[in-house]
């Protein structure tokens, strides 16, 4: 079937997707509508305020979600006319996304971190004709930029406390006009949702990228209604089941992770911050937590950083625990009978360890998910060691997103699974990953030739991933395509492997691997400080700023050291033989690092050049 998209952008052939399941939805209306009468959750939704959980039920979720489609009705916004979205995760996000996909109207999420030229871009380019921010502060911080945005008919706050431009409205007054409008229409909700159909347009997600302007993916409602339905369809999830809502609902993994728990009746906690995700464990006690590979490793690190706090026996048990359970996590990946010995081992170490770790989490979890970025081989059989099953999958936002993903009843560490039903993966010749199904975008809003270049004529989307298939179809990915790069010796290197083996040091925060036309490639290390400062007293160190430490001789000898011992069966090409210590952290707002955590590689080979070339010299 040829679907097609906006006069600016190409159609392409696609396989299109047969319902599996009797009865199943088939729109995002539909899956919120039917959620609501099938379930009824008295705690649908539930956010944190003056120290208590508020709960949202099934029933006030729709209503307001059918006042806010109304209210934008009465200001004009019709099918297919986009609204932006700009706020931190909270049931308004929700409840305005589901307003939006009642009405059909297509939604365009702006991550709360993008810069403000990038949001102004976003605007011009969606043509959004309302845009819905979550208070003074979000808008005060773009406001320069998005001045001379003259598709902006309305800003819509979620609180408006403070805010002095004249055309705004509070969410909650948007609600009261679509409350008036419903008393004197009262079947005008139900006939807006009725005109929506599975190729009409959900979303336009902006791809943060590591280079060059944000692109809009358009997707459509059977992209992500069928991405939800194939990606869980080996998850045993119970109406039983909490979910701790953590990753910004901006990017397309948390936003399908939420539509698969509103799907099966899960309960959704909206995690205040990332900060108090521990604090949020205890109080919740979720069991279910999907989150990106930075938050495991942060996890680990935090219960790691508490063992060697409490010093002396207690670091000693927590590293011989941990040992232990990789260990036995490894005769669970081989499905071999584990040795007694080690059996009684890792009973003691479950005991006194493990047993108090799961607990710091609430106690109840059972189904972990990661996504976004490689989960480091040694991350996961920590976990698994510990009691937790983290599953793995792969995809991108253009893929709605989920890819592959690692089944419970074959789970196996350092692959990202198999292809979820429907969807086909196939390596190119050059070992590129791609992928066809019914989850593949339809292209790239107002960029035909981008499309061109990522979409094949029979619907072969180009992931710019590079990877291998095993026998048994499991995927492995090696390294992002453009990622690669080539010594002045001619050797082509894939960093983020490197990178990994490198993390695996206590002492390492953030690593990023360079040499791109250089001799041989070198390392810019974020040291973990903490951890660091340990080492300092050990060694009669003096404990001086973070700078100093940087750049003081033993201090990088030491990390020399790590990196070559973590990293003995390199290629001789692949050896690093320089390291540059910096003392700031590699974040979101420092522009080092994309909205979902990935790299800029560019970016940080320009801010660090004289570092970089300092090391070269």
């Amino acid at each position: 079937m040829m679907v097609a998209t906006e006069e600016k952008n190409i159609a392409v052939n696609r396989p299109v997707r047969v319902p599996l399941y009797k009865g199943e939805p088939q729109t995002l209306a539909e899956v919120f509508l039917e959620a609501a009468k099938k379930y009824n959750k008295p705690d649908a939704l539930n956010y944190k305020k003056d120290g208590e959980w508020i709960p949202i039920d099934s029933q006030e979720m729709i209503e307001r979600a059918r006042f806010i489609a109304l209210g934008l009705y009465s200001l004009g916004i019709r099918k297919g006319d986009r609204v932006a979205l700009l706020s931190s995760n909270c049931p308004e996000w929700t409840l305005t996304d589901a307003g939006c996909q009642l009405s059909g109207v297509i939604d365009v999420p702006i991550y709360t971190t993008q810069a403000a030229p990038q949001v102004a871009y976003i605007l011009n380019d969606s043509g959004s004709r309302i845009f819905v921010l979550e208070n003074k502060k979000a808008y005060d911080r773009i406001k320069e930029a998005i001045k001379d945005c003259v598709s902006v008919e309305m800003f819509v706050f979620f609180d408006d406390t403070g805010v002095e431009e004249k055309r705004t409205m509070s969410l909650a007054e948007l609600e009261d006009i679509g409350r008036e409008l419903h008393k004197e229409q009262p079947t005008l909700a139900d006939e807006l949702s009725n005109t929506i159909t599975p190729d009409d347009l959900a979303t336009i997600i902006y791809t943060s990228g590591t280079t060059g302007e944000p692109k809009g993916v358009m997707l459509t409602q059977s992209n992500l209604v069928s991405n939800m339905i194939d990606s869980c369809a080996h998850f045993n999830f119970k109406t039983s089941d909490d979910a701790l809502s953590v990753l910004p609902l901006s990017h397309v993994y948390e936003r399908t992770a939420m539509y698969v728990y509103i799907n099966n009746g899960i309960s959704i906690y909206f995690a205040e911050s990332i900060e108090k995700v521990g604090q949020n464990f205890r109080e919740i006690r979720p069991t279910i937590f999907f989150a990106v590979p930075r938050l495991f490793e942060k996890i680990y690190a935090r219960a790691k950083e508490k063992s060697i706090e409490a010093g002396g026996v207690k670091a000693k048990l927590f590293a011989w625990a941990i040992d232990v359970g990789k260990e036995y996590a490894k005769y669970q990946q081989r499905k071999e009978t584990v040795p007694f010995f080690l059996n009684l081992k890792h009973k003691l170490a479950d005991k006194l360890v493990f047993a108090k770790w799961r607990k710091a989490m609430g106690g109840r979890i059972r189904v972990m998910a990661s996504g976004g970025a490689a989960l480091a081989e040694d991350i996961g059989l920590i976990f698994l060691g510990a009691g937790f099953f983290i599953s793995q999958g792969y995809g991108l936002t253009e893929t709605s997103p989920v890819i592959t993903s690692n089944p419970p009843e074959d789970n196996r560490i350092g692959t990202v699974g198999k292809a979820i039903p429907n969807v086909e993966v196939r390596i190119a010749e050059d070992g590129e990953i791609e992928a066809r199904g019914p989850n593949i975008m339809q292209g790239y809003y107002n960029k035909p030739e981008a499309t061109r270049d990522v979409l094949s004529e029979n619907g072969w989307f180009k992931t710019g991933d590079i990877g291998v298939l095993d026998a048994d179809g499991y995927l492995k990915i090696t390294d992002r395509k453009k990622e690669l790069f080539k010594t002045s010796g001619g050797k082509y290197i894939a960093p983020a492997p490197i990178e990994q083996l490198i993390k695996a040091s206590r002492y390492v925060n953030q690593v990023v691997l360079i040499g791109n036309e250089r001799k041989f490639p070198a390392a810019l290390i974020v040291p973990n400080f903490e951890v660091l400062q340990t080492f300092c007293k050990q060694e009669n160190i003096n404990t001086q700023s973070k700078a100093e430490l940087c750049k003081n001789p033993r201090i990088v000898e030491f990390f020399q050291k790590q990196v070559d011992s973590l990293t003995p069966n390199l290629a001789k090409y692949e050896k690093i033989k320089r390291i540059a210590l910096i003392e700031n952290e590699l974040t979101i707002d420092g522009g080092e690092l994309t909205p979902t955590l990935k790299i800029k590689r560019r970016v940080i080979d320009q801010k660090y050049k004289k570092i970089i070339d300092s090391l070269y010299e």
